[in-house]
């Protein structure tokens, strides 16, 4: 096969158009339903907003989850950190606080990455259930797809989101998960020939998650006051939170909300650590 430039930067498309949609990495549908028809695209790298342009967080976005509301509460344009070992229900966590937005004028964006193409369809097949996929949408890079589909889908993800967040709408992203982004990003750069760093990640691995969950924000009145709140998942290894990709992300985002395998198996759902989880 023969690669051409277009000379063109990589778009997706926004708006309502692509609402209750289930998109690939590049924008494209996957579920059958035809083309999407819209004159509106995003350039998906984007800049953040600026310090002028931001408001503090202040409208709560309830999730539905006591445990959460209650003890560690999620405002609208913060980011907080799902983490915890793989089976411990972070995935169910995210779903929760998407079916809960019902009626609360708020469009859902879910990011599946590397994940199997059962789990996403039975993502999909649940919120579909719910009625939730009216206002939501999933965009998949399944494990199936190559790193460089991996790699962009949350920027297609987030500048979705954006679209919401700049006329003056909230929305809510979740990325599932960045630690299968950033080991397509490892991928990608190892055959760049880049070199690796710690656990053989390259050295930009903290910026690329940096820069995409900087662009959830609450921005000010004269702005429109839009938001965009972001619940990232990252999967821990044995319940280390200390390895590089977990402490990266806990760095970037304004909490975490800490699931624990004895809790999960304890019978204690969702298996919220409230002690070790945060929002600041």
């Amino acid at each position: 096969t023969s690669v051409k430039r277009t000379k063109n930067l990589m778009k997706v498309p926004v708006g309502d158009a692509v609402v209750g949609r289930v998109l690939n990495a590049l924008g494209e549908p996957i579920d059958g339903k035809g083309e999407i028809e819209t004159n509106e695209f995003s350039l998906i790298e984007q800049k953040a907003p600026g310090i002028m342009d931001r408001k503090s967080v202040h409208e709560p976005l309830q999730t539905g989850i006591k445990a959460i509301d209650a003890l560690v509460p999620i405002g609208r344009g913060q980011r907080e950190l799902i983490i915890g070992d793989k089976q411990t229900g972070k995935t169910t966590v995210a779903i929760d606080a998407i079916i809960n937005q019902k009626g609360q004028n708020v469009i859902c964006i879910y990011v599946a990455i590397g994940q199997k193409e059962s789990t996403v369809a039975q993502v999909v097949r649940k919120l579909e259930e719910y009625g939730a996929m009216e206002y939501s949408v999933v965009i998949n890079a399944s494990a199936s797809d190559s790193a460089a589909m991996q790699y962009l889908a949350p920027y297609s993800g987030v500048a979705m989101g954006e679209y919401f967040r700049d006329h003056a709408r909230h929305a809510l992203i979740i990325y599932d998960d960045l630690s299968k982004h950033a080991v397509a990003y490892r991928e990608i750069s190892l055959i760049l020939r880049r070199p690796p760093g710690r656990e053989a990640f390259p050295g930009d691995v903290f910026y690329i998650h940096s820069r995409l969950l900087e662009r959830a924000a609450k921005l000010c009145d004269e702005k429109g006051a839009g938001s965009l709140t972001a619940l990232p998942i990252v999967e821990t290894q044995a319940g280390d939170v200390s390895a590089y990709i977990p402490t990266n992300i806990i760095s970037i985002t304004d909490g975490q909300i800490f699931l624990e395998t004895d809790l999960f198996y304890s019978g204690i759902r969702p298996a919220i650590n409230v002690g070790l989880s945060v929002s600041r």
